[in-house]
């Protein structure tokens, strides 16, 4: 019988409080089971994902996840089995995710089922599916393949960055069937504070100039087919101002 993967979370904390109510109260962290890697108010998300890559011999599996997502029972057993699923299908695995986009342009579907603040979203592909972007509330990087998350990309992009960067190597990057719940405090809609959306751009101007030979590209949020369109979708944006 096929051993099954072993897990090592990482996770980038700025709100101490958000981590106890939301992530620690996923019944799969309670115990010592699975190791953890805190990083409090990293510069980045490479900041923290890349320095538990490089920290030496670990789980199998490094599990990137987001302060404000709750695990619920039987998850952690739930995406092991779909990890040992998905690699009967994809024989070079190296990314898998819970929620993405499979192909561009006109062509593109979500992939992927999770609860976004009390919404839930299922995608159209049947899972598991190979995609192109990921979204960057968790996903998990075999730690042999020694990637690295992009630093120019701070905390947005970074999921859809990581897939094209895998996929160039060779990889398969897949979106498996493993629902969890994602609370972030800000609105689906709108609006949007200033720094966010600041932020956002910033981000995505760096992405576009690095991907300008793969475009179109569409994360979750963004559908981008040239460079300046990150800026002109942000600039829609209904800004709350303090």
């Amino acid at each position: 019988m096929a051993k099954n993967p072993s897990f090592e979370f990482v996770v980038c904390v700025n709100d101490p409080e958000v981590l106890r109510r939301r992530l620690l109260a996923s019944p799969c962290l309670h115990g010592d089971t699975y190791g953890r890697n805190f990083f409090f108010n990293a510069a980045s998300a490479a900041a923290a994902f890349n320095g538990a890559m490089d920290s030496g011999p670990g789980a199998q599996w490094l599990i990137w996840v987001h302060q404000d997502v709750y695990l619920p029972k039987d998850w952690d057993a739930r995406f092991m089995a779909e990890i040992r699923k998905a690699e009967r299908s994809y024989r070079h695995l190296g990314v898998v995710g819970v929620y993405g986009v499979a192909g561009s342009g006109s062509r593109a579907r979500h992939a992927g089922h999770v609860l976004d603040r009390g919404l839930e979203l299922n995608g159209t592909c049947a899972l598991p599916c190979r995609v192109d972007s990921l979204d960057e509330l968790l996903f998990a990087v075999r730690r042999d393949t020694g990637l690295h998350l992009e630093p120019d990309l701070g905390f947005d992009f970074y999921g859809t960055d990581l897939a094209l960067t895998a996929r160039e190597r060779g990889l398969d990057v897949v979106v498996v069937d493993a629902c969890c719940e994602h609370w972030s405090s800000l609105s689906r809609e709108g609006p949007f504070p200033r720094h966010v959306v600041e932020r956002v751009r910033a981000a995505g101007e760096a992405f576009e100039r690095k991907w300008s030979h793969r475009l179109p590209v569409v994360t979750p949020c963004f559908s981008i087919n040239r460079p300046g369109d990150v800026a002109a979708q942000c600039g829609m944006a209904q800004i709350l101002d303090p």
